[in-house]
C-alpha cells in the first residue's frame, strides 16, 4: 500500500516539532528546558482584543461557515492600518485578503501563481515556508545569500541571467526572520525596480513590522510608487498584536495575485471563525501605545541578551527589530553540535541557524519569547556552560 507521495519525499518534520518532543523527554526525566528556540510570543493580547473576542461569540449566529475572504469590517480595519500607519490607500475588496495566518498564504501563494519548472527567489537565511511551498508547486528555488557585510539584504545584480528568465516569484522578509536586519525604502525601491525590469511578482512578508526598537525601523514596501503593480504584502497579527494562536493574517497589494491566491484558498480551506476576525478589527483599530509598551518588554529582554552575550566574547550585533537575536557561534563547532551541547548541558533550547538555510552555518537564533528572569537564567546557564566548556 502507498502511503507516501512522491512530493513528500525528503521532506522533513518541522524542527520545532522534533525538539518540541525532546523538551519533552528532558523535562519528563526532571528537567527544566528554557525554550529560546521557537518565536511565540508569551504576553496575553490587551483586555479589549479579549472582550471582542468574548463578545462576538455570544452573539447567535457567528458560529457557522465565514467567507473565504473575511468580512467587509476586516477588510477595512487592514486598510485602515495601512492607511494610518504607512499612509498606503489600499482598496479592501481588491487589494486586502484575509488569511488563516500569513503561513498557510506563504504556502499556497506559489502553487496559485507559479507554474512547475519556473524558478522561486529565496533568502538564505529565509524562514522555510518559502521554500516548502515552492518545492509542493514544483518550481525551482533558488537561494540569495543575505550576508553580514551586505546587511543581510541580498544582492539582486548577482543573479545569473538564465536564471532571471524562468524567475517568476522573489520573497523577501524585513525586519528579517532570522537575521533581525531591517530595510530602509532605498532597498524596497531597488526591489520593486528589480520585479518591475524582470516581469516577476515580489512578494513581502512583514510579519514582525510591528515589532521595533527604533522610529522608522520596517517601511512597507506597498509605501513605494507603483508596487502593487508587482508587489504584495503579508502581514500577521502573530507577533504585533500577541495572537499567534489565533491565526490571523492577511496579504496585501497586487489585486490580480490576491485573486488568484483567493480561488485558491475556495478550494483549499474555509473562513475563519467571526468572533476571531471581529477581535482582529479592534485590534487593528487600536493605538499604537500599548504595542509600544509591548516592545519595550522586548527591549528590556533583548539587552540581557546582547550584554551577556558580549560578555562571552560573542561578535553579536544588537537588532532594531524583531524577536530575535542572530548570534555567531565559536569557532570549531557547526550550529547543530553547537544548539545540540547547549540543550543537552544547558538545558537551553536554541534555534541552529543551518534550519533556514546554509548561509545559516555558523549561527544560532535566540527568541525573546520567555520572561525576563528565565532571559537571565538562561544567559546565566549558557555563561557557565561557556565557561567550562568552550572557554576552557
Amino acid at each position: 500500500m502507498k502511503t507516501q507521495s512522491r512530493r513528500m519525499q525528503g521532506v522533513p518534520v518541522l524542527f520545532f516539532n522534533q525538539v518540541g518532543a525532546q523538551i519533552a523527554s528532558i523535562n519528563d526525566a526532571g528537567g527544566d528546558v528554557i525554550r529560546l528556540d521557537i518565536g511565540s510570543p508569551d504576553l496575553s493580547p490587551p483586555d479589549f482584543i479579549l472582550d471582542a473576542l468574548s463578545d462576538s461569540a455570544i452573539i447567535e449566529g457567528h458560529h457557522g461557515y465565514g467567507s473565504h475572504n473575511g468580512t467587509p469590517a476586516l477588510r477595512d480595519a487592514w486598510s485602515r492600518m495601512y492607511k494610518r500607519h504607512f499612509g498606503v490607500n489600499l482598496a479592501p475588496d481588491t487589494e486586502v485578503l484575509p488569511l488563516i495566518g500569513t503561513k498557510e498564504g506563504i504556502f499556497h501563494l506559489p502553487l496559485a501563481v507559479v507554474d512547475p519548472g519556473d524558478v522561486v527567489l529565496i533568502p538564505d537565511p529565509g524562514y522555510v515556508t518559502y521554500t516548502r511551498g515552492a518545492h509542493f508547486a514544483g518550481a525551482d528555488p533558488f537561494f540569495l545569500p543575505l550576508l553580514s557585510e551586505n546587511e543581510y539584504l541580498p544582492d539582486l545584480g548577482s543573479i545569473p541571467g538564465s536564471i532571471l528568465s524562468r524567475a517568476r516569484l522573489m520573497w523577501i522578509n524585513y525586519p528579517n526572520n532570522p537575521t533581525a536586519a531591517v530595510a530602509n525604502i532605498e532597498f524596497f525601491k531597488q526591489a520593486v525596480d528589480f520585479a518591475q525590469s524582470n516581469n516577476l511578482v515580489i512578494c513581502h512578508d512583514a510579519a514582525y513590522c510591528h515589532v521595533t526598537y527604533a522610529s522608522n525601523a520596517a517601511p512597507s514596501i506597498l509605501q513605494v510608487e507603483g508596487a502593487s503593480e508587482v508587489a504584495v504584502e503579508f502581514n500577521s497579527l502573530s507577533k504585533s498584536h500577541n495572537m499567534a494562536g489565533w491565526r490571523v493574517g492577511a496579504i496585501m497589494g497586487n489585486p490580480n495575485v490576491i485573486k488568484s491566491l483567493f480561488t485558491l484558498k475556495t478550494n483549499a480551506d474555509s473562513g475563519h471563525f467571526q468572533p476571531i476576525l471581529d477581535a482582529a478589527v479592534a485590534a487593528l483599530d487600536s493605538d499604537h501605545d500599548w504595542i509600544d509598551e509591548r516592545n519595550d518588554v522586548y527591549r528590556r529582554r533583548r539587552d540581557i541578551v546582547i550584554n551577556n552575550l558580549q560578555a562571552m566574547g560573542l561578535d553579536v550585533d544588537k537588532p532594531l527589530a524583531s524577536l530575535y537575536v542572530w548570534c555567531p557561534i565559536p569557532e570549531g563547532w557547526t550550529s547543530d553540535n553547537f544548539v545540540s551541547a547547549v540543550l543537552e548541558n544547558a538545558q537551553v533550547s536554541l534555534t541552529p541557524g543551518t534550519l533556514f538555510g546554509e548561509r545559516g552555518e555558523g549561527y544560532v537564533r535566540i527568541s525573546l519569547t520567555v520572561s525576563l528572569g528565565r532571559i537571565q537564567e538562561a544567559m546565566d546557564r549558557l555563561n557557565n556552560w561557556f565557561e567550562k566548556c568552550v572557554l576552557a
